[in-house]
């Protein structure tokens, strides 16, 4: 199996199963003496972590992060520095329940990727998805923060503002207010709101999507390149790569269609410091693939997990038909511990655009 890597110049690796020994990453091309510890890395880890609320995966697993390599002592500062090599980190698995899975060895549940990685690959590792898992994207978290440590001027920040059918209000959005509930929710009275509605579908041992916002602030002008480069194209592909996420949109998005060309135009005018300053921010940030110097704005849907106790209709491997319910611990919406990883992304793709910007830099 290819394609287990994702950037240019900062790339990242990540190798591992859901219930295998342990998942991992390297990251290459980090510049070196970036002062980064295990510590600050496992802080976002611990956003993401699974069983830390009754509406996400009750698999108890600490996401204990180690650092295998490309760290040493400054000679200066005495901090633990980066060294220009490539990172190693690894996370042990602890908590592994494989024989939840057992029923399922021969039969692909539906919506799940059974089907398609036993056909693509002959084999598959039916034990929580293998490495089509969620647990996976543990990694990209880690891989994320020393991410944010390339470029630690630019503020990223992720948010819950849809599940299922219910949106926020956005007049009430408080960035303060994503780190008071469970669900990363801007919107304290939606997020009320939620907690009913959520409950009652783990309940019922079903599931239900989300639309996720990450908004990267303090993003320079100039990153970017207007052909096969672009930023919006390689925030969509890392959003994409998500797992779950069916759909992922730019600014405006899909609503862009619905205005006007005076509507939709992000007017300008020429700031106290000699920097344009736009009327509006429809485009999220990104004019014809390079950052604008507004706050470069991403949403993307994520399905309902497919894991739910109602019994759905599918077929075996030798193509019997029968009906497959899952057992095991599934989050009755994966689109709250996809927040982390959003960020994430977003900060891996700025941190390798922004190693691409001065690499194209004269003088």
């Amino acid at each position: 199996m290819s394609h287990n890597s994702f950037g240019h110049l900062f790339r990242v690796t990540t190798w591992g199963e859901s219930h295998g020994p342990a998942i991992g990453c390297v990251v290459d091309g980090c510049p070196s003496r970036i002062a980064i510890t295990a510590e600050e890395i496992q802080k976002d880890l611990d956003r993401r972590r699974p069983g830390q609320s009754k509406f996400t995966t009750q698999r108890r697993e600490p996401d204990q992060i180690s650092i295998l390599s490309g760290v040493f002592e400054d000679p200066e500062t005495g901090d633990q520095v980066t060294t220009g090599t490539s990172i190693g980190l690894m996370i042990q698995n602890t908590d592994q329940r494989s024989k939840d899975y057992g029923d399922i060895a021969e039969r692909y549940r539906p919506g799940h990727a059974d089907y398609t990685y036993d056909e693509k690959y002959g084999i598959r590792d039916y034990r929580g998805g293998g490495r089509s898992s969620a647990r996976e994207t543990a990694m990209r978290v880690a891989a994320g923060a020393i991410a944010r440590k390339v470029v630690p001027d630019i503020i990223i920040r992720g948010a819950l503002v849809q599940m299922g059918p219910h949106k926020i209000n956005r007049a009430n959005w408080d960035w303060n207010e994503v780190n008071n509930n469970p669900f990363f929710c801007p919107d304290k009275e939606a997020a009320s709101l939620w907690a009913d509605y959520l409950e009652d579908i783990r309940k019922k041992g079903s599931s239900i999507g989300a639309v996720i916002e990450v908004v990267a602030s303090n993003v320079p002008a100039g990153l970017g390149a207007p052909i096969y480069a672009k930023l919006d194209q390689d925030l969509a592909s890392a959003m994409m790569s998500i797992n779950a996420v069916k759909g992922v949109e730019i600014g405006n998005g899909f609503e862009a269609a619905c205005l006007t060309g005076e509507e939709n135009a992000d007017e300008m005018r020429m700031g106290p410091d000699g920097k344009p300053v736009f009327g509006s921010n429809n485009a999220g940030g990104v004019l014809g693939g390079i950052s604008s110097g507004e706050d470069v704005v991403v949403r993307f849907a994520v399905k309902p997990t497919s894991s739910i106790l109602t019994p759905r209709r599918s077929i075996t491997r030798s193509g019997e038909e029968v009906d497959v319910m899952t057992k095991g611990r599934h989050d009755p919406c994966v689109g709250i511990r996809a927040i982390p990883v959003g960020e994430a992304m977003m900060a891996c793709v700025l941190a390798d655009h922004t190693l691409l910007h001065r690499a194209q830099q004269g003088g």
